[in-house]
């Protein structure tokens, strides 16, 4: 290669290396969409919410929620898988995530390919609970009514592969009764419809379920952790229940899209631990009965694993559930 050639091209290598550094040092250049995967109000909108806030300070640029409901949450994976990858568009999702894989089988994105993980975020029991007048006193008389009729009780929940949609299948397969199902957009008009006793029975998330069983709008029969949470101690387990292999435990975490470069994605896990370790967040989440995961977890290679792991399990639920996939 002539000299005359080679000075021109390296001079264009060294510009590339410096627009590159000035890139990762602007980010962010604009306000970040936080993507939540159901409606306003729900408890995946209030987390990110809650992470939003913080996050913003930390970013010095504001972060906005975009609420995308629909068909189970993958309607928002969608939009966010098809994103620019710069940092400016990331979700908050949760089980339903990894679960979506098995139970769509027309989805327009990768799961685990598709993605960047940015962190985990929380983790948490569902409150099984009900309208205010459910004629049962208790989670044994709810139980032993709905064994006998089931089928007549109405179960809400926030469209298939959400988290209310899973612990209903679960609750579901261990009573060996089938509910009436009623989908919703998100499990905020879920929870409306239940404090107003236009549905039977919702499994929510602690996030959302604690405030209105602390407010007497609802009743609570039992929660679905191994343990009894703080906030809610006369309410029983699952298992102490009756139901002694019944146990699920929700989590959230955070997603960009494939190929967001590593400086965006170091700067997005750095304020999402801000966040996580602000004394506000932490007291808030333990109001509501959930969890952060420990530090050793919070990165996003750990969180890549928990998905795989989440996929590959889901997937033997969903086949020994004999669940047939959704459009």
């Amino acid at each position: 290669m002539k000299q005359g050639f080679r000075l021109p091209i390296l001079a264009a290598a060294a510009w590339a290396a410096l627009a590159g550094a000035a890139t990762a040092q602007g980010y962010p250049s604009h306000i970040i969409t936080m993507v939540v995967p159901f409606a306003a109000g729900g408890p995946s909108d209030a987390i990110g919410r809650l992470l939003a806030q913080s996050m913003s300070t930390t970013l010095k640029q504001q972060v906005v929620i975009e609420n995308v409901a629909g068909a189970g949450g993958t309607t928002a994976a969608a939009r966010v898988a098809k994103a620019e990858p710069d940092g400016h568009t990331i979700l908050i999702h949760h089980i339903a995530l990894p679960a979506g894989a098995s139970l769509y089988k027309n989805l327009s994105y990768d799961t685990v390919g598709d993605f960047e993980t940015l962190g985990l975020v929380n983790f948490g029991p569902m409150v099984l609970a009900s309208k205010k007048d459910f004629p049962a006193k208790d989670a044994n008389e709810l139980f032993t009514k709905l064994k006998s009729d089931g089928g007549k009780a109405t179960l809400a929940h926030a469209g298939i592969a959400s988290n209310s949609h899973l612990c209903g299948l679960l609750m579901q397969q261990a009573l060996n009764v089938k509910f009436t199902e009623v989908a919703y957009r998100g499990t905020g008009p879920a929870m409306n419809d239940l404090v107003a006793g236009q549905v039977d029975i919702l499994c929510d998330q602690s996030t959302t379920a604690v405030p209105q069983i602390q407010g007497n709008t609802i009743k609570a029969f039992a929660v679905t952790s191994s343990a009894r949470l703080d906030t809610l101690p006369d309410v029983p387990t699952m298992k102490e229940a009756g139901l002694a292999d019944f146990e699920f435990v929700i989590w959230h975490g955070l997603y960009a899209p494939k190929g967001t470069p590593k400086h965006v994605t170091a700067a997005l896990n750095k304020a999402l631990q801000v966040a996580l370790a602000d004394p506000s967040v932490k007291s808030r989440f333990a109001d509501v009965g959930t969890q952060i995961f420990p530090a050793a977890q919070l990165s996003p290679e750990a969180h890549r694993v928990r998905l795989e792991k989440e996929v590959a399990k889901w997937r033997d639920v969903v086949a020994k559930a004999g669940l047939s996939a959704a459009n």
